[in-house]
């Protein structure tokens, strides 16, 4: 497995990360033996990464990554946790909170359901807009100061994508959306790949410095990103691909407008 430094200051990690959150039934029913099975397939592979969120289940997500490192080297293995996100007992979503007081606690209650007594990342989901971002980092440096985490991290991932209320699912989007996902897999089976692994390489090809997170929640699924290792692209194939699926061909934002506007990323320099 290659390695990547995560950061300009962070650990080196596996290239490939295995992004936990599919585990615990947020694109639907997932199975508790599956998901711990495709987590000690991915650390068997050299898999060093687990991207998890104190939100994924609601505690969920860290409980069962806690169970599938019982009896692992923690020290191997890099967990990433995302905070601050609010739900309702519906599962609705409540917003985000970055007070430092928020954060210690948030860390409290992560560290008590992995069963660690450091995270290896830590991140807010989203900046919270009330809360200066200088407050919320400063909050997670003393808690890096204290040995409670390793390393400071920031994020932009919003609530889960459900079909319907995304729009690149919605509507006649889907069908142009897919025909462009035809055209991708022209050039992917010209290369005896899968759509799902050329995306994945041709995200490797971005630089050194960035690890593509796949969403695996069974070991089929992650035989075929780990796949994706072995594609070997040229300029010629990276230039086909995007020929392929055009960025700007693409139709529908990413999220629904309410949580588009939630993204710190997707603002101007006059909006923040």
């Amino acid at each position: 497995m290659d390695m990547r430094p995560l950061g300009s200051t962070g650990p080196r990690v596996s290239a490939l990360g295995l992004g936990c959150m599919g585990m615990s039934g947020v694109y639907g029913p997932a199975d508790r033996a599956e998901s711990i099975a495709t987590i000690h397939a991915a650390l068997d592979a050299g898999v060093t990464l687990l991207d998890t969120g104190d939100f994924y289940g609601m505690g969920h997500n860290e409980l069962l990554i806690h169970e599938a490192l019982a009896g692992r080297d923690r020290d191997a293995v890099v967990i990433s946790v995302k905070f601050g996100a609010l739900r309702g007992p519906d599962n609705s979503w409540g917003g985000v909170d970055a007070r430092p007081a928020a954060v210690k606690n948030f860390l409290a209650y992560t560290l008590e359901r992995l069963g660690t007594d450091h995270v290896d990342v830590y991140r807010p989901a989203r900046v919270d807009p009330a809360v200066p971002i200088e407050e919320t980092v400063g909050a997670i440096a003393e808690l890096v100061d204290a040995g409670y985490v390793r390393h400071i991290g920031l994020s932009e991932v919003s609530a889960e994508t459900i079909r319907a209320h995304a729009p690149r699912f919605a509507d006649d989007n889907l069908d142009r959306n897919l025909a462009l996902v035809d055209s991708l897999r022209t050039v992917a089976e010209a290369k005896g790949a899968t759509v799902a692994q050329a995306a994945i390489a041709w995200v490797l090809s971005r630089g050194e410095d960035v690890i593509p997170l796949v969403g695996a929640r069974r070991r089929d699924q992650l035989a075929e990103a780990l796949g994706a290792l072995e594609l070997s692209l040229n300029a010629d194939d990276l230039a086909e691909l995007e020929r392929a699926m055009p960025a700007d061909a693409i139709v529908g934002d990413r999220y629904a407008a309410q949580a588009m506007a939630q993204l710190d990323s997707e603002r101007g320099p006059t909006e923040r």
